[in-house]
């Protein structure tokens, strides 16, 4: 089955407005046809509603880097979903393993949000990876299969094959180290076989499975290539606007 391709940029915890609003201005007229790629990028809560209104008419989506699991209350300081729905957000980045590792969120905690981010009409995209100890010690399947069933469990078929989840090898997060073609296709498929064991065949093949991890425009083709791999979360690579819109054009 026919997957459409995503390529999501992670900003993280970089630009500040003048920046945001430059590189959208800049990229939004040079992007692929929304028939070749998606196109996203994930912002700062603080830069999402003048990312959105810069994007206005033009194929570019929206990804919160994070939500709430609950849609207003006495939270302080956390984003809440529907809030995100009404500024018009796409997506949602979930269970990234810098929110796992600095934040201590737990998988319990990944699956509410993701609950919560259906209930409000948007779009998880689930992350999930594993250590370098765990890689080396033969576990990564094992241990990726069971972050990734914990994130889905108790979604309709219907929402899992609309969820984009994003394989990202901790260990290759930032390094400049990324894994081989074979290691991401191994285990986005790997992704896809616990889909598969808890959905069906038929939501798997819908279902996009994304490659993250020092992805950059020189070595995004051959990710790409890979049958399992449906895109790429891309973390430095998309913080300059000819270094996104050349990551885009390597989708054919």
């Amino acid at each position: 089955m026919s997957r459409k391709p995503i390529i999501a940029g992670n900003w993280k915890m970089n630009k500040n407005v003048q920046e945001a609003m430059a590189f959208v201005e800049e990229v939004k007229g040079q992007l692929p046809s929304e028939e070749v790629v998606e196109s996203v990028i994930g912002a700062s809560a603080v830069l999402l509603n003048g990312v959105k209104f810069q994007a206005s008419g033009s194929a570019l989506k929206v990804a919160a880097q994070n939500c709430y699991f609950e849609d207003a209350g006495a939270f302080t300081g956390e984003t809440s979903p529907k809030v995100l729905a009404d500024l018009g957000a796409d997506y949602v980045i979930i269970g990234h393993s810098e929110r796992r590792d600095y934040f201590h969120e737990t998988d319990e905690d990944i699956n509410k949000k993701a609950h919560a981010i259906f209930r409000n009409g948007l779009t998880p995209i689930i992350c999930c990876g594993e250590s370098l100890e765990t890689y080396e010690a033969g576990k990564a399947v094992e241990f990726v299969g069971a972050q990734v069933s914990a994130a889905l469990k108790g979604l309709t078929a219907e929402q899992v094959a609309a969820s984009v989840i994003a394989y990202e090898p901790i260990w290759a997060i930032g390094t400049g180290k990324s894994a081989t073609k074979d290691d991401a296709q191994t285990m986005c498929k790997a992704v896809r076989d616990v889909v598969v064991a808890d959905f069906g065949q038929e939501v798997a093949d819908k279902v996009r499975v994304q490659y993250g991890g020092s992805v950059n425009p020189a070595n995004i083709a051959e990710y790409m290539a890979c049958p399992d791999v449906d895109g790429a979360l891309v973390g430095g690579a998309s913080l300059e606007p000819a270094s996104f819109l050349e990551l885009l054009a390597a989708v054919k």
